[in-house]
């Protein structure tokens, strides 16, 4: 019995011995088959992210956008500008954005000292297009400046003239006495983008100077309310107060757009000019300083659903003419209210949107076609094209309301519009244009606010907005109930 149990304890002994001897040579067989594969910390970390320092392309993940940067924030600039208002106008405080804009306007209307002026400085940003200094920027930065300060990467300043600006696309054109050959950021086009692409943001958020962000394409043709001609690029790329003018690059390091404009209350949310829309406009900023662009004398509104329904239509396609102005190249041509333009020279114009850009790049005097519904039939019909009067807002080309006599230019918010501002299926009407030292400008309207309210009448149009103020046209006040941002505030307009 004994004998039995010495030899069960051999045999687990040398059965252990033979399973450590095993594995020992496992051990050494690894060691081996590792070191002939050269298996390194660094070569495992090189096959899952690194790559090559060189820029990449449109849709692969950059490992670096730091080359880019350091050959593009040359091109790029930043604005001062330093502007001054009366007393009681403080519409023109800079940096005072987002929900609480109005409680700090209000907090400096009542603790700020009451000089006769006084003075604002803002910042913006810009880039150069020519080497011997012009600088293409936001009209908003630089509108009402009496004075504008360039300051180049180099530390360099110099005073900066504003050679030419335009409103409805929000652009504006300086020109500084440069030192030297500067260096030139290249045009590339904005109609390559795809949703997805990477893009960088250079600017000058807040006054910090040369800022450098990068993101995506997150949509393109975005329709906000800024004005006629939306069709704004928008990017997750960090844009904030300041990054205003400053140039959005693709990865090859060519300009595809000027940074904007920012949903005050959302994130990652900015907005850029197309490059392709600004391109053939800094000729005419150049030499005249402001832009030509054709005219037909429609005023014009989307098709909602109902309006669809009541109007038979089979689909909602079009823009519907709601008013023809007496002597315009469309009364000449025989357009009418009611008509539903929905081709304009062989281009399909899905929505009232497309009409307005279609027509302001048509040359002066061309012949245009006109395709429209009227009564069930299509038909075409020929239009000479004329000149928009350069202080008639393109705003009241494309929309059905502007009260000169007040300064304000309206629109109806489309259900794209109303989605995106998070307005719901309410209709709604929007101001798209203030115009300068009007009663509307005096109050501090602002382009983008809605109005609710007209002397206490609900209103949910255009149409309705224009009765309400017909109303009142021989009172020397109007009282106005506006949503701006998230929050409601009463306005009184006052002759």
């Amino acid at each position: 019995m004994f004998h039995r149990i010495r030899q069960s304890v051999d045999d687990k002994r040398i059965g252990k011995a033979r399973m450590m001897a095993m594995a020992a040579s496992f051990f050494v067989v690894g060691l081996l088959v590792a070191a002939s594969l050269q298996w390194t910390p660094t070569s495992m970390a090189q096959s899952f992210g690194q790559g090559s320092s060189q820029p990449s392309e449109m849709g692969a993940l950059p490992n670096s956008f730091a080359a880019l940067a350091e050959r593009l924030s040359p091109t790029v600039v930043n604005v001062q500008v330093t502007k001054t208002a009366p007393v009681g106008d403080f519409s023109a405080m800079p940096d005072l954005e987002g929900p609480y804009g109005e409680f700090f306007r209000r907090f400096f209307r009542e603790r700020m000292p009451r000089p006769e002026q006084y003075r604002l400085q803002g910042n913006g940003s810009g880039v150069i297009i020519s080497r011997d200094g012009y600088i293409l920027t936001n009209n908003h930065v630089v509108d009402g400046a009496q004075e504008v300060t360039v300051t180049t990467a180099d530390k360099q300043t110099y005073k900066a003239q504003v050679v030419g600006r335009d409103a409805q696309t929000d652009l504006a054109v300086l020109k500084i006495a440069a030192k030297g050959s500067l260096p030139v950021a290249a045009m590339g086009n904005s109609a390559d983008l795809k949703v997805g692409d990477w893009v960088v943001a250079i600017g000058n958020p807040f006054g910090l100077g040369h800022t450098v962000t990068a993101g995506i394409v997150s949509a393109k043709g975005r329709v906000i309310g800024a004005g006629p001609y939306d069709d704004f690029i928008q990017t997750d790329a960090p844009i904030n107060p300041g990054n205003s003018g400053g140039p959005l690059f693709d990865m090859r390091g060519e300009i595809v757009g000027i940074n904007t404009a920012i949903v005050a209350a959302g994130q990652g949310i900015g907005f850029a000019i197309p490059i392709d829309l600004v391109k053939p406009l800094i000729p005419q900023l150049v030499k005249t300083g402001e832009v030509t662009r054709g005219y037909l004398g429609v005023s014009i509104q989307s098709i909602t659903p109902e309006l669809a329904k009541a109007m038979r239509l089979d689909e909602r396609q079009g823009a519907l003419v709601a008013e023809v102005r007496p002597g315009s190249p469309a009364a000449k041509a025989g357009i009418r209210r009611g008509d539903v333009i929905v081709g304009f020279n062989g281009l399909s114009v899905q929505d009232a949107h497309d009409l307005p850009l279609m027509v302001a790049k048509t040359p002066i005097g061309q012949d245009a076609t006109v395709t429209l519904h009227r009564n069930g039939k299509t038909q075409e019909v020929s239009v000479t094209v004329g000149q928009l009067p350069s202080d008639k807002s393109a705003a009241e080309e494309s929309n059905p309301a502007a009260s000169s006599q007040w300064g304000l230019q309206l629109q109806d918010v489309t259900p794209q519009m109303a989605r995106q501002r998070s307005l719901g299926d309410e209709s709604a009407v929007m101001i798209v244009g203030v115009q300068p030292g009007s009663p509307a400008d005096l109050a501090g309207l602002q382009r983008g606010d809605i109005i609710r309210e007209v002397d206490g009448q609900a209103v949910h149009s255009v149409q309705e907005v224009r009765e309400a103020i017909a109303k009142a046209d021989n009172q020397d006040s109007l009282l106005l109930l506006v949503q701006r941002s998230q929050g409601n505030l009463f306005v009184a307009m006052v002759k």
